[in-house]
């Protein structure tokens, strides 16, 4: 991995229940863009960061999004002195955490998944998936919630398309197919 002072750095969290780290590299310790980073944290904290392997969702250099600007109309007021209405203005990548909270019940050879996703919308998708053990398979509960589970996934994917074709429908007039994948 490389990076470079003035680069910005995402960074995974490293437990299920901790969020995604963002930040600024103050200083490259190591050469020729090796760690360690001098690393200054969204969250105002500064540290040295040792990157472990998969640790790093990415690196936005300075020349990656130096293009990457949203024009304003004229009659948009601009809080800052960044430049007169109408201007281009610098997009900042936002960094958002969104959870998946999964529940499994089983009951004899039934399970059933239930699957919420959490954002910061007032708002939240849940989906439901279930399984049925047959009387020749073997008893293996691990089956049953991975295929509970997939096909409740499954049904909230295709619920959070939906509303993203919704969105765009919305936002621009027209009906637009999304794919899957």
């Amino acid at each position: 991995m490389k990076a470079y002072q003035g680069d910005r750095i995402i960074l995974a969290a490293s437990h299920t229940d901790e969020p995604t780290r963002d930040g600024e590299i103050l200083e490259v310790r190591g050469t020729d863009g090796d760690p360690p980073y001098l690393v200054r944290w969204s969250d105002g904290h500064t540290g040295l960061m040792y990157p472990g392997p998969g640790s790093v969702l990415r690196v936005e250099s300075e020349h990656d999004h130096q293009h990457e600007f949203v024009r304003l109309p004229a009659e948009t007021p601009l809080v800052s002195a960044d430049g007169p209405a109408g201007a281009s203005v610098p997009v900042v990548p936002h960094v958002r955490e969104w959870q998946v909270r999964v529940s499994i019940f089983e009951s004899g050879d039934d399970t059933s998944a239930n699957v919420v996703l959490l954002t910061e919308a007032p708002t939240h998708l849940s989906a439901r998936g279930q399984s049925h053990r047959g009387t020749r398979d073997p008893a293996v509960p691990e089956i049953g919630d991975e295929v509970a589970v997939a096909r409740a996934l499954r049904h909230l994917a295709d619920q959070l398309l939906d509303t993203a074709t919704g969105d765009v429908e919305a936002v621009t007039g027209e009906h637009p197919h999304l794919r899957p994948s």
